[in-house]
């Protein structure tokens, strides 16, 4: 019976840590332009200039790239943050070099293969995806500028060695930049879609790949 007791105040435990109910703020409601649907690629047209017009393409890209569902995965260490308010990720986690986290206490210890709703949790549910890990400490997004996140992104030395090409692929297609347009309960979605993001991205490396000043 004590066995029993033990076990279930522990599964309550775990479950209370995976939740971010033990501590910590809850989501703040609507992060910005969530609610305003990307700029379709051909409404950049009338921008004569290339260069300009690939300037645009991409500033309107990251609205996506800068939104917290995507720069929570892309901080500035190695320590994930959460939520619309960028707070610390709870229970406090370093993912190391791997991106996956310590041993005895990998991201996938709380994070699964699909989201998880908590039922009374102030977050809504546990976020996942297979697999679910940090980005490279190279791809850290959190604290630059639009341009010198356009700078990193298409530089092969920090972002996994990929072409321009490969950027458009990774961007249209890859399943962890979709979950940020299906995020679970409690989180407020990346703005418009991931075909439309695709598109801005590909249109953009048509345009000549230019950074915003």
């Amino acid at each position: 019976m004590k066995r029993q007791t033990l076990g279930a105040a522990a599964g309550a435990l775990f479950l209370l840590l995976c939740s971010g109910i033990a501590a910590g703020p809850s989501r703040q409601a609507g992060a910005t332009g969530s609610d305003t649907p990307l700029r379709d690629v051909t409404s950049f047209e009338a921008i004569a200039d290339s260069t300009k017009r690939s300037k645009a393409l991409f500033e309107e890209a990251a609205r996506v790239l800068t939104h917290p569902r995507c720069i929570n995965c892309h901080p500035a260490t190695r320590y994930p943050t959460q939520g619309d308010d960028l707070h610390a990720h709870i229970p406090p986690m370093n993912a190391g070099e791997s991106g996956f986290g310590p041993d005895g206490m990998a991201c996938t210890t709380c994070h699964g293969a699909e989201n998880r709703t908590i039922v009374g949790s102030r977050i809504g549910s546990v976020p996942g995806a297979e697999p679910w890990l940090l980005a490279p400490a190279s791809m850290a997004w959190q604290g630059l500028s639009v341009g010198e996140i356009c700078m990193q992104v298409k530089d092969p030395e920090r972002n996994g060695d990929r072409s321009l090409e490969d950027l458009v692929h990774h961007m249209s297609d890859d399943h962890l930049v979709a979950w940020a347009w299906h995020p679970g309960d409690g989180r407020t979605p990346a703005p418009g879609s991931q075909a439309a993001f695709g598109a801005l991205i590909a249109a953009w490396v048509t345009s000549g790949a230019q950074c915003p000043d």
